[in-house]
C-alpha cells in the first residue's frame, strides 16, 4: 500500500513538515510495510518555503535585507531541489509580523527588501521564482520592491524618489524609468502564489479592503487609493500594462500590481504552483490513498485552500483522499472527500487538539487507513 501525505501546516499548532511526519507514523502503526511519500503542501502562504523545500529536497539560504520600516534583517528563502527554483514569502521581507503594532503605518512601509530578496535568489541561480505574498505590512503597489531591481522612479519635481518608496509617496510619482532593472529579470519566471482576487483601487482594492488591517486610517486609506491609482496611471503610461483593475492587482498592498509590471510575473492559486513545484499530480498518480489535512477545515477552504486543492488532483487521478485537519465546520466542502476526520472532535476539544496535535494526528492516521487499507 503506497500512501502520499500532503498537507499544510497546522498554523499556531505545527509546520507542514511536522504534521507529515506525524500522519507517516500513524500510517505505520497501522501497516508497517506502507510505502509513504512525504509531501508536505502549503498554498503561498506562511510555510511555504518550508513547505516546498521539505518537498524537494532543498535547501535553505538567507540574505540581508532591510525590513517594512527598512531596518536591517537576515530574512530565509529557499532554492528547491532541482537547484534552479527559488521560493521566497514576501513576508519575510516586509510582512505585518515584522512590525510592532503601534508602529503599523502603511504610509511607511516598504518592499525593497522583497527586492533583494528576489536578487539574491537570481544570484543563487534560480532562473524560476515562486514569490508567496501572504501577510503583509505594505500598500506600496510593489514600488519599493521595483526600486531594489533597479527601476527608478522620478518624482513630479523631477528628482528621484527617495529610497525604499512606501505607500505615502505614490502620489509624488510622475515617471518611472527601468532601464536599469536588472537584466536578469528578463530570463526568470516569477510567478506569484495569490488566493485573492481583489483590483489594485477602489472600494475592493489594497488600500480600502487591506489597508486598515495594516494601521491605516480613514484617511490614510484615501491617501494610499489615489497612491495607487497615480502609480497604476504612470506605469500604463510609461510601461504599457494595465493594472488598475486585473484580479488579484491588490494583493499584498499591490505588490501583485507591481510584480506584474515590473517583473513580468504571472499570479496563480498559490496551492497549484505549490503542487507543481513539488509534482504532486505524478506523485499522486501512483498512490492507493492520500492524506491532506490543515488547521481549520471550513467554508473558506474551498477558495483556494491546500486541502481542497490537493482533493481535486487526488480524484482527477481516481485515488482517494481523506482530510485530516484540526477542526471542521458544518459548511466545509466535505464532499470533495472519501472522508474528513478532524482531531477535534465529540472527545477531543479544539484545545486538547492544539495542545497535542502531534499524537492525535498519529492516532487520525491509523483510523484512516485501517479503514480504507
Amino acid at each position: 500500500m503506497k500512501v502520499l501525505i500532503g498537507p499544510d501546516s497546522f498554523k499556531e499548532s505545527l509546520p507542514a513538515g511536522d504534521v507529515a511526519k506525524a500522519l507517516a507514523t500513524g500510517v505505520r502503526d497501522a501497516r508497517d510495510d506502507a510505502q509513504i511519500d512525504l509531501c508536505p503542501m502549503a498554498d503561498g502562504g506562511e510555510g511555504t518555503v518550508d513547505a516546498m523545500v521539505a518537498a524537494t529536497l532543498g535547501t535553505f539560504l538567507s540574505a540581508d535585507v532591510f525590513g517594512p520600516l527598512g531596518e536591517p534583517r537576515r530574512a530565509r528563502f529557499g532554492l528547491l531541489g532541482d537547484e534552479t527554483t527559488a521560493v521566497i514569502e514576501m513576508a519575510a521581507a516586509a510582512g505585518l509580523a515584522l512590525v510592532p503594532p503601534d508602529r503599523r503605518d502603511p504610509l511607511a512601509t516598504t518592499t525593497f527588501g522583497v527586492g533583494q530578496l528576489i536578487r539574491a535568489a537570481l544570484n543563487a541561480g534560480a532562473t524560476d521564482l515562486v514569490v508567496g505574498i501572504g501577510g503583509s505590512a505594505t500598500v506600496d503597489g510593489g514600488a519599493g520592491c521595483a526600486q531594489a531591481l533597479g527601476v527608478v522612479f522620478i518624482g513630479c519635481d523631477g528628482r528621484p524618489c527617495v529610497c525604499g518608496l512606501a505607500g505615502g509617496g505614490l502620489g509624488d510619482v510622475g515617471r518611472i524609468d527601468a532601464s536599469d532593472r536588472d537584466p536578469r529579470i528578463a530570463s526568470c519566471r516569477i510567478r506569484v502564489a495569490c488566493d485573492v482576487a481583489n483590483p489594485l483601487t477602489g472600494p475592493n482594492g489594497a488600500a480600502a479592503i487591506y489597508g486598515p488591517q495594516k494601521g491605516a486610517t480613514a484617511d490614510m486609506v484615501e491617501t494610499l487609493d489615489a497612491g495607487l491609482a497615480n502609480l497604476a496611471a504612470v506605469i500604463r503610461r510609461d510601461l504599457g500594462p494595465d493594472v488598475a483593475s486585473l484580479p488579484g492587482a491588490g494583493a499584498a498592498g499591490g505588490l501583485g500590481a507591481g510584480l506584474m509590471a515590473f517583473a513580468a510575473a504571472t499570479l496563480a492559486p498559490g496551492v497549484e504552483i505549490v503542487a507543481e513545484a513539488v509534482r504532486l499530480r505524478q506523485r499522486i498518480g501512483g498512490a492507493d490513498l492520500v492524506l491532506t489535512g490543515e488547521g481549520s477545515f471550513d467554508a473558506q477552504s474551498a477558495a483556494g485552500k491546500t486541502a481542497v486543492g490537493v482533493a481535486r488532483l487526488a480524484s482527477a487521478a481516481g485515488v482517494p483522499v481523506v482530510c485530516i485537519p484540526g477542526q471542521a465546520t458544518p459548511d466545509a466542502p466535505h464532499d470533495c472527500f472519501a472522508a474528513v476526520c478532524p482531531l477535534a472532535d465529540r472527545s477531543v476539544t479544539v484545545a486538547q487538539a492544539l495542545a497535542e496535535p502531534g499524537q492525535l494526528l498519529r492516532r487520525r492516521a491509523a483510523e484512516v487507513v485501517k479503514r480504507f487499507a
